[in-house]
């Protein structure tokens, strides 16, 4: 490679080898990704499509032409990045690895039909085609309604005291309250004590009357007022509890209220298709005594096991050969996905209840099923969200990947997987504009010798940081009667006022009870609404289902809840660090503060890019336009106004100590924090910034071009910047994920201070440096989904770390191992 210049590299040149399992390294930001996607991926996908017609370029997402002089030896390449995935519940492990097509095409061509069933095309064996779908279900395999039990849940509450909790809260939920006493019902009454009839009429009913409202009248006065024939407030159309919940859920465009009205839903299997998802005339036939709903329920490793022993002699010769060739194929591709350790997944899995780690596996093992010869894969950090044990799988795939003369280029701060490539390709020195050189370019060993690697002092040196002995729990938060995905009655105990760590293997449970069933109960004991979904028109309420359980004790000492995970802070380029942080805010006074400004009367909206009086007119404050080339990528070309500065010729003439507020939205945090030293209100969110190690992001960096990792550690410096008064807990989801073992060690940092200042935080985690620097640890296990859901180990790191082989514990001879490193 010669002269690449993508993002932050510095005019790179660079030789690295085929046929081998190359690792780039460096800290977060320092241009990895810039080489190994950015440059060696984007240029071979371009020269693929070079040789497709160009109309059927125009209908592919390209990736767009890399800056780089020349590349030599390029073979094709396959991308896999971190993805997680797409929340609807029409996905599946099935569809994710290809599985289920074959197994469709297994039933439809070598099934047993029932006497006189015409043959069924492998469509009508899928649940997501209309002509495969059970008619009632619509081929989600569930059903959902709303009973008086869910919608309310005391009945010794009166109407006016909300026992109805299914219906809006605030205003509208007040409407509907004044309209039943227009309509003389008693609001002051016991739910339970009001006529059976009048119950169903006011959860179930169709009926929609609309009658006068005499707002913030109490009965009688209505009842007089309806009497005398007084002009009311208003007119209000009454709607049923269920009539509100069901066409919320339906309509609604609102995750957050997606997730409110589903808490009311009761979901069981279909009557139909027993929650096969299939139509009765698909389901009539089998292979091997099974129907393919059946089958699709199986583990993994028992669907092999079944269909190795699958040997139907009543078919015949033609239909025997197609069932053994197709069997032959799924059996195949089931091997990596074992031996990769997913053998507790099936295959009706639901994507949104999948691990990130899990996902990435099964997306690995496809790969591996594919036999290509020549290609380079390149992978994105494949060992994020992967217990140390599941690491061991991974690299075996990736030397097999290899040794079937593939190349296998691969970004990541595992230092593990850096020990045991073939080359590495080290980029730094630092982040951002100090960033963008290769360092180190050959075997893991040379690193040792280049003293500007910041990869090298962690992956020879066995030193770290001393660490305290673990502080003691200022009280406990104990759970009882967890259930959530494979948590079934769990009871679980939290140390307040310390650093824990939840550990376990990939799919064992961590997330299940940190980031839902924990923040759910805490958040419901706080009186905070459910957090939203992800945004999916095809979310179920099973997918956003509320935790089972109560919290037994502890509550009373936590008085605010956080949670810091890994989605977007922004879905548009308008989005970015600096708004985000609030930090934008007290820029735009500066500048409206200056002489200039107030002689012209410019407030601080004038420096907004979202305002039309400051921004330019031509890109409406994006900054570039976009052109289309039809069957090439579109070019994003900077404004051919404003040159990219965002703004209008007027707002670009203020300016603050010499600077245009462009100018400092282009500038790094680095720079950013010398510039505004001297004011407080920007210096300390600032230094923050640059203490968690973003110093190398731009103010005005897009939320669209920053990572998952990026993304959570701004929104922890958000958190850090509140005044600290303690009791609040912090729970943060695999936080190590996309950061250099040094970026770990800062974040380690602010997460300990968090706790010295009196507040709890809770982690996710696989980084055992992460693990052995905590005050306690709850270990899931022993394996992963219905083998997993269970608590093995608990106690400080050491206890952890000496649990007897005995106990189930997977993560002990790790942690082990890091304790001895220290």
């Amino acid at each position: 490679m010669r002269g690449a210049r993508e993002h932050n590299l510095k005019n790179v040149d660079v030789d690295v080898p085929r046929d081998a399992l190359v690792v780039f390294s460096g800290v977060s930001g320092s241009g990895k990704s810039s080489l190994a996607f950015g440059t060696i991926y984007a240029e071979a996908q371009r020269r693929y499509f070079e040789s497709v017609a160009p109309y059927a370029r125009r209908l592919i997402d390209q990736v767009g032409v890399p800056a780089v002089d020349s590349i030599d030896g390029l073979p094709p390449a396959v991308a896999l990045q971190q993805q997680r995935g797409t929340p609807s519940a029409r996905s599946s492990v099935g569809s994710v690895t290809g599985l289920s097509s074959l197994l469709r095409m297994l039933y439809s061509r070598a099934g047993r039909y029932p006497a006189r069933q015409p043959m069924l095309y492998a469509e009508d064996f899928s649940p997501n085609t209309p002509q495969g779908a059970c008619p009632h279900c619509h081929g989600l395999g569930r059903v959902y309604e709303v009973t008086e039990a869910s919608m309310v849940p005391d009945d010794s509450l009166t109407i006016r005291e909300r026992a109805v909790a299914a219906w809006p809260p605030a205003w509208h939920g007040q409407n509907l309250r004044d309209i039943l006493v227009t309509m003389g019902i008693d609001v002051d009454k016991p739910w339970r004590a009001l006529p059976r009839k009048t119950r169903d009429w006011i959860l179930f009913t169709e009926e929609q009357p609309t009658v006068p409202v005499y707002a913030g009248f109490t009965p009688e006065e209505t009842k007089d007022a309806l009497r005398r024939k007084m002009e009311p407030s208003y007119q209000g159309t009454f709607t049923s509890a269920r009539r509100y919940v069901l066409h919320t859920f339906a309509t609604t465009q609102s995750a957050l209220m997606k997730r409110r009205v589903s808490r009311y839903m009761v979901g069981g299997a279909c009557p139909v298709c027993d929650g096969k998802r299939l139509k009765r005339e698909a389901l009539a036939v089998t292979f091997g005594g099974m129907d393919i709903g059946a089958l699709a329920q199986l583990p993994l490793g028992h669907l092999a096991d079944r269909l190795a022993r699958a040997t139907p002699s009543e078919l015949s010769e033609e239909k025997r050969l197609a069932a053994a060739r197709l069997v032959d194929d799924v059996l195949m591709r089931l091997r990596p996905l074992l031996s990769l350790g997913l053998g507790h997944l099936s295959l009706d899995r639901t994507t949104p209840s999948v691990s990130p780690g899990e996902l990435q596996r099964l997306r690995l093992a496809t790969q591996i099923c594919s036999n290509l010869f020549g290609v380079i894969y390149v992978l994105d950090e494949p060992s994020a969200g992967l217990h140390p044990a599941d690491g061991e799988a991974l690299l075996a795939s990736l030397r097999q990947l290899r040794a079937s003369g593939n190349s296998v280029y691969v970004v990541e701060h595992d230092l593990n997987l850096m020990r045991a490539a073939d080359w590495i390709v080290d980029v730094g020195p630092a982040a951002g504009e100090l960033g963008g050189q290769v360092l180190y370019s050959g075997p893991p060993a040379g690193l040792r010798a280049v003293a500007a690697s910041r990869t090298a002092d962690y992956l020879f040196s066995d030193d770290a940081p001393a660490r305290p002995a673990p502080r003691a729990p200022t009280g406990w938060l104990r759970l009882a009667g967890v259930t959530q995905n494979n948590l079934d009655r769990l009871d679980a105990a939290f140390p307040l006022g310390v650093f824990t760590a939840v550990t376990g293997v990939s799919g064992s449970g961590k997330s299940s009870l940190v980031s839902r069933a924990l923040v759910d109960l805490v958040g419901a004991h706080l009186g905070h609404e459910p957090p939203a979904a992800e945004d999916d028109e095809d979310a179920e309420p099973d997918t956003m289902r509320l935790t089972g359980g109560h919290i037994a004790a502890g509550a009373e000492s936590i008085r605010r809840l956080v949670q810091v995970d890994q989605k977007p802070i922004g879905r548009t380029p308008r989005s970015n660090l600096a708004t985000y942080t609030g930090l934008f805010d007290h820029v735009r006074k500066l500048f409206a503060a200056t002489p200039e400004a107030k002689k012209r009367r410019y407030d601080a909206g004038r420096f907004s890019f979202n305002v039309a009086k400051g921004r330019c007119e031509t890109c409406e404050g994006e900054g570039f336009v976009s052109v289309e080339l039809l069957f090439m990528p579109s070019v994003f070309a900077p404004c051919p106004t404003c040159h990219g500065a965002r703004y209008n010729e007027a707002t670009l003439k203020i300016r603050h100590r010499g600077r245009s507020i462009a100018d400092v939205l282009g500038m790094t945090v680095d720079a950013a924090s010398e510039f505004f030293a001297d004011e407080p209100a920007l210096a300390r969110p600032l230094g923050l910034l640059r203490g968690i190690g973003l110093g190398y992001l731009r103010l005005g960096q897009p939320a669209t071009e920053l990572s998952g990792g990026e993304a959570q550690r701004i929104k922890l410096v958000t958190e850090l910047q509140r005044a600290q008064r303690g009791h609040t807990l912090y729970v943060l989801d695999e936080p190590t994920t996309g950061l250099h073992p040094s970026d770990v060690d800062k974040l380690m940092a602010q997460l300990q201070d968090l706790v010295d200042a009196g507040n709890t935080v809770i982690v996710v985690e696989h980084e055992m440096r992460i693990v052995a620097g905590s005050d306690w640890v709850v270990d899931l296990g022993p394996g992963a989904g219905g083998a997993g859901g269970r608590i093995v180990a608990q106690g400080t790191p050491a206890q952890v770390a000496a649990s007897p082989a005995g106990s189930g514990s997977r993560t002990a001879p790790y942690l082990a191992a890091a304790l001895r490193a220290r």
